[in-house]
């Protein structure tokens, strides 16, 4: 029998029209490729005293309302490259130095830069901006939540994508109806081949300015280990892209971590076990004892999980052999989860958006965390590929289309909506503490 990755894909070129699609996915990243690199060599003509920066992004650190990590990508290390900063309408400006990596993947070498600015106060309004020597990008805003503070989240689903405008259109508008979100979350499979550096740029354009502007907090699926063979290898490319919170991990940094963000505390776990198993051990086993340790330090009014696969197994239509139950993920974590007190389980992979509301010791239950599957947000869908699971309390409207979340914490309150693309409202879960 197929692996669920095999079928899956198979599905989508059978129902997307083949390899072409796939190509022609591939054929618009590069274009946007050739055109970038004209468009930089334009401006930097225009503007010679302009710092070389592609791709600015605020990446969320263990808690954004003192510090931020803020990264960039150039053709050349840049022996000044700094990140400097000011609370606005003050004069005093401080600095950071940044760091130079060299990074080659996929026939293309760049230099990735990231600096860690420390030291901020909670509740604030700043800027920043890039230099390197005499040169400098313009200023750019930064906010700091208060620690206790109401904030907005915007959480989309899998972007994977083969033409990643539809992915764009998603996060652009989403951010556009929520100017006041404070960060955002990428349930994992951002981009549909981890190797494929013209992805990665296609990607990361789709969600600027937007995370140039506020925190983003990445979750590691499945898609980010696929080489351009698709055969299976470590998440080179996405663990350098994302500076994340270290974890204190010597063999598995950056694969999960945990952030504050005003009264909730997030822990973003790693669902990769058999994607990395053929490389290194002890993913899974390093993760059951981090995790318990990460939330017994917490002292925030909420406490919500994020992983890329799903806790449950849905039956497929035409696959009787496939049972309705809990998938390996679910078997595994969600024992933990309700022994630990997690309030919501966001989840991810299988493209659609299902609510399961509280679930405890395997049952629907008034108690337990919330479980909602966060849907889909690029153009890779499934339809009519799985059957309702006794467990789902409401499912997105069919056939499936993309769709993004709202996450907001308000007092006492958490509540989570989700939104098609144009903004009609399909569900909206409340919890109260």
């Amino acid at each position: 029998m197929a692996t669920e990755h095999q079928f899956n894909r198979r599905t989508f070129l059978k129902l997307a029209g083949g390899a072409a699609v796939l190509a022609g996915g591939g054929f618009l990243a590069q274009r946007f490729d050739v055109f970038g690199q004209a468009a930089k060599r334009l401006d930097k003509m225009a503007n010679p005293r302009k710092i070389e920066a592609d791709f600015v992004r605020q990446i969320i650190t263990r808690d954004s309302s003192v510090s931020r990590t803020i990264m960039w990508q150039s053709e050349a290390a840049e022996s000044a490259a700094a990140v400097e900063w000011r609370e606005v309408e003050t004069t005093l400006v401080q600095r950071a130095a940044a760091t130079n990596e060299d990074f080659t993947d996929d026939g293309r070498a760049a230099v990735l830069h990231a600096a860690g600015i420390e030291g901020l106060m909670p509740g604030r309004r700043y800027e920043y901006r890039l230099v390197n020597g005499e040169e400098a990008s313009e200023w750019r805003p930064l906010t700091t939540p208060a620690e206790s503070d109401n904030f907005k989240a915007l959480i989309f689903p899998d972007s994977q994508s083969s033409d990643y405008s539809v992915w764009r259109d998603v996060a652009q508008g989403a951010w556009q109806r929520n100017r006041d979100a404070g960060f955002f979350v990428n349930m994992g499979d951002l981009v549909d081949n981890g190797e494929d550096h013209t992805q990665w740029d296609a990607w990361l354009s789709a969600v600027a300015p937007m995370i140039e502007q506020i925190p983003f907090a990445p979750v590691m699926g499945n898609h980010e280990t696929y080489d351009r063979n698709w055969q299976v290898r470590l998440p080179e490319a996405y663990l350098q892209e994302f500076a994340v919170p270290d974890n204190g991990s010597e063999a598995f940094s950056r694969y999960y971590y945990s952030f504050d963000y005003g009264t909730c505390h997030f822990a973003v776990l790693n669902s990769q076990m058999d994607e990395v198993a053929d490389f290194k051990q002890g993913l899974l086993e390093e993760q059951l004892a981090w995790l318990p340790k990460d939330m017994e330090k917490s002292r925030k009014r909420w406490k919500i999980a994020l992983l890329h696969k799903d806790v449950l197994q849905y039956r497929i239509h035409d696959r009787p052999e496939r049972k309705e139950g809990f998938s390996y993920f679910g078997e595994v974590f969600m024992p933990v989860f309700d022994a630990l007190g997690i309030d919501l389980v966001l989840t991810a992979h299988l493209h659609t958006y299902h609510n399961r509301g509280h679930i405890e010791a395997f049952r629907r239950s008034p108690k337990g965390p919330t479980y909602i599957l966060t849907g889909v947000a690029g153009d890779v869908r499934y339809p009519n590929l799985w059957v309702d699971h006794a467990l789902d309390e409401v499912v997105a409207p069919q056939p499936e289309t993309d769709n993004y979340l709202v996450l907001e914490a308000k007092d006492a309150q958490l509540v989570v909506e989700c939104f098609l693309p144009d903004g009609t409202r399909i569900d909206r879960v409340e919890m109260v503490k």
